[in-house]
């Protein structure tokens, strides 16, 4: 009777306790700081990403600390994660312009107990805690094609024909860039063999001046260009920029035709995901593939292997993984003023 007793007040106690925190309603994150550092400012996709992350931040009692730059090189976000570090944050997410050049600085961070998650695009799974990714490059890379698919079925073109494209992004180090141009070009040979790559992919380097005149370079050296699949929020613009300075259309790049759709996910999530699962394992969380976390405001994500992102990579025993986005969004011209970003 006395061991019942005793099992029933302990349970009591800890009732006590899991109630008494309700009722503060503090968050897991509440009262820690993490340094958001985008690939680069200015551009609108990763300023919405923290306009997310500020939004989510306010109700977790979390603060994020912007530290960005429009310069998107290696050395300036080496001098800004230096800088987080400086500052003695808890933690930091960051969006890298490097899949591997940022890795020993950001070591250095978790060594000093500053756990680190990224989103849009990763680094070494060994100099992060979690990955915050929009999706595995066989979800993203068909669905770029297929939005050129029916942008061209709109246009008339017989797309079991032939049809002359080109890929322009930033550069093959950006790893997520990279890997849905593997997919989509491999989706491209097997789904529309008749298709022909004019030219191998363009570089503009996450720059918006590069991105708007290699955009017309494309233009100039290939006239009769079919389609141009930019990967990333800077080439996308860019081009866009480019076929207006050739006059090709009008000011609009959705009602003129210069872009019929394009694909996105909701960054804002994104950001502020990142920001919550980098403070959550800094305060002391552990997790392991297959875990699931609650995220106030957003729901339950799942831990899943880096393997289920890019194949053969390893997973640590913990803290250490994959965060997929729940969605994509394609936005034409009839839904994107729907979306802020």
């Amino acid at each position: 009777m006395k061991k019942i007793l005793a099992m029933i007040l302990v349970l009591c106690m800890a009732l006590t306790l899991v109630s008494a925190a309700v009722a503060e309603g503090k968050s897991p994150v509440d009262g820690m700081t993490v340094a958001f550092i985008p690939k680069v400012s200015g551009n609108s996709f990763f300023e919405a990403a923290n306009d997310g992350a500020q939004k989510y931040a306010e109700e977790w009692g979390l603060t994020v600390d912007y530290i960005g730059s429009p310069d998107a090189s290696v050395t300036t976000q080496l001098e800004l994660i230096q800088q987080a570090i400086d500052k003695g944050v808890d933690a930091i997410c960051i969006s890298s312009v490097d899949a591997t050049a940022l890795d020993e600085k950001l070591i250095e961070a978790q060594e000093n107990g500053i756990y680190v998650s990224t989103w849009d695009s990763d680094v070494s799974p060994n100099a992060r805690a979690l990955m915050v990714s929009q999706g595995t490059a066989d979800v993203l890379g068909p669905m770029l094609v297929e939005m050129g698919v029916e942008s061209l079925k709109e246009r008339g073109v017989d797309v079991t024909g032939e049809v002359k494209y080109v890929w322009h992004f930033s550069n093959p180090s950006v790893a997520d860039q990279n890997s849905w141009y593997v997919a989509g070009d491999a989706y491209i040979k097997e789904n529309y063999p008749s298709w022909v790559a004019v030219h191998d992919p363009y570089y503009s380097n996450q720059d918006p001046a590069t991105s708007v005149s290699v955009g017309e370079s494309i233009f100039e050296a290939y006239p009769d260009v079919d389609l141009i699949i930019c990967n990333d929020s800077t080439a996308l613009p860019g081009q866009c920029g480019a076929a207006q300075n050739k006059g090709l259309t009008a000011a609009d790049v959705l009602e003129n035709g210069i872009c019929t759709r394009w694909g996105l996910w909701d960054c804002g999530i994104q950001g502020a995901l990142g920001c919550y699962l980098a403070a959550y394992v800094s305060a002391g969380n552990t997790v392991k593939v297959g875990d699931t976390v609650d995220v106030p405001g957003i729901g339950t994500v799942e831990i899943l292997a880096n393997g289920d992102l890019v194949e053969g990579q390893e997973t640590a025993a913990e803290n250490n993984g994959v965060v997929l986005l729940p969605e994509r969004v394609v936005f034409t011209a009839e839904n994107v003023a729907d979306y802020p970003f």
